[in-house]
């Protein structure tokens, strides 16, 4: 039989009454479909099952918890998180929808398949978590306001970008049509069983982007406290936001507490060390990235081979498009590829400058548009004094750093580090580095051609003190190792990291010692920097 002919009997089988179920049930032994296994969950289950039982015996009685997740990576992790909370006493409910992916549409037998299996395996947790599929068990229709039918658009805008990695987006495409279908469906059923079954805080992972994004606005619309997280490239860690999207970095909190303090002997040479790592392109601690593909030569040799003069040079980095790092980053901008294209005009006829762009090396594994080809549709022939180094290009960013005299980004941290470098940055987005004293932040593009006037006519007035260098470097600090907090279950490593530090470790003295505030954040202890204790 062709693709073509089980699809349209798959689609016809979708609508009759429990056949995808039995399928499941006889043919398939119970078995996941591969595109949505949770068999890590189903083999470590009866473990945390019994550490749970344990725990709860000498526990207090908690909040009333509603967790949230979609796709089957982030069930398994809030199935864990779920059951952590309940062995402390917390009256747990884990609500999902049965999604493989977010890309493409799923017909309705195979979504019914994976419902039926993910729901057999999550009524194991009983009674220790209430799980509960929002594909099949509904509260009555809701509608939705208009300023939630906005969110909804919005989201939907955004899954297209970060899909695509693009920016610009046409609703008439069947990916957007089909995310805000998914997501106007996910604020309807969250709304209505929010609003029937309230509960004290709400738990989402990421809070920015599909039925995630959706679940946080949709409960903060409700003045529900909600608590969103999400996972870097630290092991050990994760970044946590109270009443607010996670992704969007936001340190303010934690800068008011520690801008005054100085840094000691032993904090600056551990921010050294991991800056010295992100230069060699090496691997740092419980980092499990590096940030370059090529190792330093140094800024002359950069120089020689790019063919760079003694003009000033203008180090301009971009993002990854469609970066979620970058979805609605706007200050004054239409979108980052816009700002490139009106710096590249702004810099033609500046012949007295030199203009490097350097396209971010994530390009490599993105399938969107490059800011390759956005250069080039706007100007096949670049001037010479413009230079375009592509994502493939066997260049070391921080090379270019060292003959910089001037950084231009949009939200990257090589803003950060090229600050911390005494390189002038100017900031185009909405970044979390932005405003805090060491960059410089135009709020139009009026004043932004007027601080590049400026600067270009005389780069040496802009010389960063040595005062906001220190600040710069103090920020990275406080950025990469405080606002990052304890957690034991990565997202990635979830099981390697679980059977390191299962639910009776990370519940010890010792354990609480290290994680217990963050699960104390999880459920709405408020989190004030000021209260925090940082290493010395």
């Amino acid at each position: 039989m062709t693709i073509v002919g089980k699809e349209a009997i798959k689609k016809i089988l979708g609508n009759v009454p429990y056949t995808a179920e039995l399928y499941w049930l006889f043919r398939q032994n119970g078995k996941p479909i591969s595109r949505f296994s949770l068999h890590q969950l189903e083999k470590n289950l009866p473990n945390i099952i019994e550490q749970v039982k344990t725990l709860r015996e000498t526990a207090q009685p908690g909040k009333k918890v509603f967790i949230f997740a979609t796709l089957h990576y982030w069930i398994e992790h809030a199935t864990l998180l779920g059951l952590a909370l309940a062995s402390q006493g917390h009256d747990v409910t884990l609500a999902y929808l049965p999604f493989s992916e977010w890309r493409s549409p799923i017909n309705r037998f195979d979504l019914r398949r994976q419902n039926i299996y993910a729901k057999r395996l999550l009524t194991k947790t009983e009674p220790f978590l209430k799980a509960v599929s929002f594909l099949s068990k509904r509260k009555p229709y809701v509608a939705l306001n208009s300023e939630l039918e906005e969110m909804v658009r919005q989201i939907s805008v955004f899954d297209s970008q970060y899909t695509e990695q693009i920016e610009e987006i046409d609703i008439n495409s069947d990916l957007y049509k089909l995310r805000y279908r998914r997501n106007r469906d996910a604020a309807q059923t969250i709304l209505g069983w929010l609003k029937a079954d309230r509960p004290d805080v709400v738990i989402v992972p990421n809070g920015t982007i599909m039925e995630l994004g959706v679940c946080y606005n949709v409960s903060r619309s409700l003045k529900i406290p909600t608590t969103t997280y999400e996972f870097s490239d630290q092991r050990n860690r994760f970044w946590i936001a109270q009443n607010a999207e996670v992704m969007r970095q936001n340190t303010h909190g934690l800068w008011e507490a520690r801008k005054e303090v100085v840094l000691n002997n032993d904090q600056m040479d551990r921010v050294k060390s991991l800056m010295a790592a992100r230069h060699s392109a090496s691997l740092w601690e419980n980092f499990s990235r590096m940030w370059q593909g090529t190792p330093t030569e140094g800024g002359e040799k950069i120089r020689q081979s790019l063919g760079l003069d003694n003009r000033p040079i203008v180090l301009l980095a971009t993002n990854v498009l469609g970066d979620s790092l970058t979805l609605g980053r706007q200050v004054f901008t239409k979108s980052m590829a816009e700002w490139i294209e009106r710096t590249v005009q702004y810099f033609v006829p500046r012949n007295d400058t030199q203009l490097v762009i350097r396209v971010h090396p994530g390009e490599i594994l993105t399938r969107g548009v490059s800011i390759v080809d956005i250069i080039h549709n706007l100007m096949p022939e670049l001037p010479e004094h413009i230079h375009l180094i592509k994502p493939k290009e066997k260049v070391n960013t921080y090379d270019l750093m060292e003959i910089a005299d001037l950084g231009l980004v949009y939200t990257t941290t090589v803003g950060l580090e090229m600050a911390m470098s005494g390189i002038p940055v100017i900031v185009v987005g909405n970044t979390h580095y932005r405003n805090l004293g060491f960059t410089l932040d135009p709020d139009s593009y009026v004043s932004y051609y007027k601080l590049l006037g400026s600067m270009l006519e005389d780069p040496t007035q802009y010389r960063m003190s040595k005062e906001k260098i220190d600040l710069a470097w103090k920020y990275a600090y406080h950025f990469f190792f405080d606002f990052p907090r304890p957690f034991p279950w990565h997202l990635v490593h979830m099981w390697e990291d679980y059977r390191e530090k299962d639910l009776m470790h990370v519940f010890t003295n010792e354990g609480i010692e290290e994680y217990g505030d963050s699960f104390k954040y999880l459920v709405g202890e408020k989190l004030d920097w000021n209260k925090i204790h940082f290493d010395p």
